[in-house]
């Protein structure tokens, strides 16, 4: 006698659909684009330098020699290809260039190819070395005039075009001490805007 068959399994009763549609889950949101802030008036004007190295003295005076007679904007908009062509103003390394630098620098793109003015940072390069050499550091040589007029005649002497304007930008930045700017405007053939806001910023509380 054959064996009797098992029952299938019952099967589980349909669940009812009522109607009721099925719930998709929503797409994830994308992330935000996020757009780069683009620089304003204020983002452009240069500010004091803390705790300055040698490097960064070479840098503040170089670009207060090509801004000389220049907009501001101008090489603002080109300091990137001068820290590059200067080599980040390693004060060693500038202050060792040879002629052949010199033609270097007077074929690279986006400086000014001003023969005077480069043989002038590289002049005030080696003037740097000898300041810190003589006094130890710059903090030191800048302390060491009683008064800012001396300072200035001073830089004058011992670096390329280096006068009053650029003398008080440089000592500003680097943290010096320096007249009152008005004080200091009254002195000048003609008002220096750009020194004004340059000031103005340095001194604005926060």
């Amino acid at each position: 006698m054959p064996p009797a068959k098992k029952p299938a399994p019952a099967k589980a009763p349909a669940r009812k659909n009522n109607g009721a549609k099925k719930k998709v889950a929503a797409p994830k949101a994308a992330p935000p684009i996020r757009i780069p802030k683009r620089p304003t008036a204020e983002d452009r004007i240069p500010r004091v330098v803390e705790n300055p190295t040698l490097d960064d003295h070479l840098a503040v005076i170089t670009r207060a020699v090509m801004q000389a007679g220049m907009s501001w904007a101008f090489i603002e908009g080109r300091w990137d290809d001068y820290v590059a062509a200067f080599e980040n103003f390693a004060v060693a390394k500038v202050a060792a260039y040879d002629d052949a630098q010199v033609d270097r620098l007077m074929n690279t793109d986006g400086i000014i190819h001003s023969k005077s003015k480069i043989e002038g940072t590289i002049k005030n390069a080696r003037a740097l070395l000898d300041i810190e050499r003589e006094f130890g550091s710059l903090r030191a040589y800048h302390e060491s005039f009683a008064a800012y007029d001396d300072a200035r005649k001073d830089a004058k002497k011992r670096f390329a075009f280096m006068g009053d304007l650029n003398t008080y930008y440089w000592r500003f930045r680097t943290g010096a001490t320096v007249p009152d700017l008005e004080e200091w405007m009254k002195n000048q053939e003609r008002d220096h805007p750009r020194m004004r806001e340059m000031v103005t910023l340095a001194n604005r509380p926060g």
